[in-house]
């Protein structure tokens, strides 16, 4: 069986509630959580969330455009984490903590 022939097999409001319970989990993650790489774990959650969602609105509207934003997004997602992580263990260096109150700190 194709992909595409498997997404549309599976109702279009399957798609619509589980990228909303992903990213609902995210947004909770980043509100509630203090370490920060949970944190940009969570922020990843929320934007894979939104690709699912993408990709499945694209795949049932039958053209490749949204998927073709949907593979931008995850390059921007990948740049996200990799300055964030710089960030991160710069962080770590100066107060050895990942704690994100430490940033009130850091403020001067």
């Amino acid at each position: 069986m194709e992909v595409n022939t498997f997404i549309q097999s599976v109702p279009l409001n399957y798609f619509v509630i589980l990228s909303a319970f992903l990213f609902c989990l995210g947004v909770m993650g980043v509100l509630l959580r203090k370490n920060a790489i949970i944190i940009l774990g969570c922020v990843e959650l929320m934007l894979n969330s939104v690709n699912l969602l993408l990709a499945a609105f694209s795949s049932y509207k039958g053209d490749g455009n949204g998927q073709i934003l949907v593979f931008f997004i995850m390059v921007v997602a990948a740049a996200e984490v990799a300055v964030g992580l710089a960030i991160i263990a710069m962080m770590y260096r100066n107060t050895k903590s990942v704690d994100v109150s430490i940033f009130n700190k850091l403020r001067g």
